[in-house]
């Protein structure tokens, strides 16, 4: 079960660093494809600031998980995880409030079963 919450962790990480890259350097042309239908096309160039800034918090994320995949000491480790997937289903669970419940299932859930395997292990 240590494998698949290592994997899982390493999963939620990478979409992360997509987000990030997607918000900080692709926001109109990556955003626009993710968040058709939410948000008008001309309003995209002028909230380009606000998507970066959301950018750099999912990299914070990111930067996170991978650095709980880097600890040696297994209880640090998994501390650390627990820290930041916690902080993902958060974000994840009140964006989902807020502005689609997609986001629930984009970003909270996984980060629930990423938790629930670490937890297991």
């Amino acid at each position: 079960m240590e494998i698949i919450s290592k994997i899982l962790i390493a999963l939620v990480a990478l979409e992360h660093l997509y987000i990030l890259y997607m918000e900080m350097f692709a926001w109109e042309t990556l955003g626009k494809k993710s968040f058709k239908g939410a948000l008008p096309d001309e309003l995209f160039k002028p909230t380009k600031g606000l998507a970066k800034n959301q950018g750099l918090y999912n990299g914070f994320l990111a930067a996170g998980l991978i650095w709980s995949l880097m600890i040696s000491d297994e209880i640090w480790s998994k501390n650390i995880a627990i820290f930041f997937l916690g902080c993902v289903i958060v974000a994840g669970i009140y964006g989902a409030i807020t502005a689609s419940r997609k986001i629930f299932f984009v970003q909270a859930l996984p980060a629930i079963l990423a938790l629930i395997a670490l937890l297991l292990s």
